[in-house]
């Protein structure tokens, strides 16, 4: 189903379209009088002798219009109702938009307009989005020995939560997710990164950990704890930080960090940012820093995290 799409009031509106590539499809609409019925139609059903009397036509004009219309499919029967001892059929458009479309013509990905969006979403979001494209690279782990600790990455998958919510709002091109030893190999750090992992599984995490707002604490390893400028630090595994800063290999870009303090907190930490980022930034301002530390929780019993709480 084709939709058409248009701006009112500062809003983003969509309508189901019925396409066709066959003009004679739509002959029932290339009519002035028929229109003016089409419209009267589409602000609720009528039946004919009604038609007549709210556009001031005569009756047969408009009962050869309406079956023209229904012959070509363009309205439907709705009902039937016994009025002035006869039985009335009451018609409505089975469609609300129409279009024409020629089978060749250039097409591309409809860009995603944030119009209408949350305005803080919008901000926190904003460079990684862009314009309707996503401009960033989403880092995960390897799942190879890798780093100075030869830890294997086992928070990859979280990568496609990432890129889902990220698909919602811009369009892209080429794959989101990359790992962390490609970027370190080619040393690309100089562009906006979402950093899915904590320090041990996803070495650019480590690399930026000092620049964070809210950083895991690396005195020695495994570097469990998340230390938080705001009030505390955090040593449960199922604490996980949601942070964002520039990025100072490029200070026009910027970093978003997704991790935890194990497996359990940067899940948390994907979770809330793919499930409820609404709620997640609704105190974030625009700041070049910020951050939040969220705690994972197991409703159902099953051992995973499913939910969360936010603790600052």
């Amino acid at each position: 189903m084709a939709k058409l799409v248009e701006k009112k009031y500062g809003k983003t509106y969509s309508k189901d379209v019925r396409l066709s590539e066959n003009p004679e499809e739509l002959e029932g609409l290339f009519n002035d009088t028929r229109w003016r019925i089409l419209k009267l139609l589409a602000k609720r059903p009528l039946y004919p002798s009604r038609i007549a009397e709210e556009l001031d036509m005569e009756k047969q004009k408009v009962y050869y219009h309406v079956e023209k219309l229904r012959e070509n499919n363009i309205i439907e029967e709705e009902s039937r109702e016994a009025i002035g001892g006869s039985v009335a059929k009451f018609y409505r458009p089975k469609d609300y938009a129409f279009a024409v479309e020629l089978p060749q013509g250039k097409e591309k990905v409809a860009d995603r307009s944030f119009e209408g969006e949350d305005k803080n979403v919008k901000e926190f979001l904003h460079p990684f989005v862009n314009n309707g494209r996503i401009d960033c690279k989403v880092v995960v782990g390897s799942p190879d020995p890798h780093g100075p600790h030869q830890v294997r990455g086992r928070d990859g998958h979280l990568g496609v939560n990432v890129s889902a919510l990220l698909g919602n709002y811009g369009s892209f091109k080429e794959s989101l997710v990359d790992l962390d030893v490609n970027i370190a190999n080619q040393e690309s750090y100089d562009s906006n990164m979402v950093l899915v992992g904590g320090p041990l599984t996803n070495t650019i995490t480590s690399k930026f950990n000092n620049r964070l707002p809210a950083r895991f604490k690396k005195e020695e390893f495994p570097y469990h704890g998340i230390v938080s400028e705001k009030t505390e630090e955090y040593d449960e595994g199922s604490i996980g930080l949601i942070a964002k800063t520039r990025n100072p290999k490029n200070t026009e870009k910027f970093l978003l960090v997704l991790a935890g303090v194990q497996k359990a907190g940067s899940k948390a930490a994907v979770l809330a940012f793919s499930q409820e980022l609404e709620k997640i930034v609704e105190e974030y301002r625009g700041e070049d820093k910020w951050s939040t530390i969220v705690k994972g929780k197991d409703l159902d019993g099953d051992g995973e995290v499913d939910s969360f709480d936010i603790l600052e």
